[in-house]
């Protein structure tokens, strides 16, 4: 499963190791509340996103900061990216 798989990638890019996928709510803010990332963290996850799936995202847009709400948005993101790559 797609959400899975960004749960295990957000624990291995940001190197969180007192927290397993299942810990992560898939609907959960990933920032302040909820997962509580910071900046850098979307930064370290925004390169992570270009190299596995070859996903570009622009660090100051709107759209980025959707995208990086939840769990959820990201998988949706990587599907959507899929979808038009093919």
């Amino acid at each position: 499963m797609l959400e899975q798989e960004v749960k295990e990638m957000i624990i291995e890019v940001l190197q969180l190791e007192d927290i397993s996928a299942a810990d992560i709510d898939t609907d959960a803010p990933l920032f302040v509340d909820g997962l509580g990332l910071d900046s850098i963290d979307a930064l370290e996850l925004g390169v992570a996103l270009q190299k596995r799936y070859g996903i570009a995202l622009s660090a100051d847009a709107e759209d980025t900061r959707r995208h990086f709400v939840s769990v959820r948005a990201l998988a949706a993101l990587i599907a959507h990216s899929r979808i038009h790559q093919e």
